[in-house]
């Protein structure tokens, strides 16, 4: 085999390889690529912190976690660099919806951002539930960085052992 045709083989194999990681990686995260929208919408920015948002990544990621067992789901997500109150959770059927904004808090005076992949402004993110809930006893906690809401299985969704008797 000749040098160029070896250089082909190795390139289509890097290729190919390239290609499969972002296959794997959209599949794993995909649901939690998040749009971030800044608040002006499109209307003059009047203060430097809606100009930093307006130069900050419009795209970020906010990766969850269900769980489930017999008596409730408990979802997960990291959404770092919030407050409790930032955040509106509501459950809409099968979905669980969690809307916020991630205000940008620090803001420099000096010197100029080389590197800003932080995504800020406002964002809705849906997580599918794997049952039924009652949302009138759901709980949510917000620590460290991570927000998680408890939801009770609503009463026909819980698993119930079934006695079985002699006939």
């Amino acid at each position: 085999m000749s040098t160029a045709q070896e250089l082909r083989n190795g390139l289509q194999r890097a290729w190919n390889q390239l290609g499969e990681g972002w296959r794997e990686l959209r599949q794993r995260a995909g649901h939690a690529l998040t749009r971030f929208r800044p608040r002006g919408g499109g209307q003059e920015l009047e203060t430097a912190a809606d100009q930093f948002v307006a130069r900050a990544a419009r795209w970020g990621l906010l990766a969850a976690e269900v769980h489930e067992d017999g008596d409730r789901v408990v979802v997960r997500l990291e959404a770092p660099g919030m407050e409790a109150e930032d955040f509106d959770v509501s459950v809409d059927d099968d979905l669980l919806v969690v809307r916020g904004e991630k205000r940008a808090g620090h803001q420099r005076r000096e010197g100029n951002y080389t590197l800003l992949e932080c995504a800020y402004g406002w964002f809705e993110r849906a997580i599918p539930l794997p049952a039924p809930v009652d949302q009138s006893r759901a709980r949510a906690r917000y620590r460290r960085g991570v927000l998680e809401i408890e939801l009770p299985k609503a009463e026909l969704a819980r698993r119930r052992l079934i006695e079985v008797q002699e006939a």
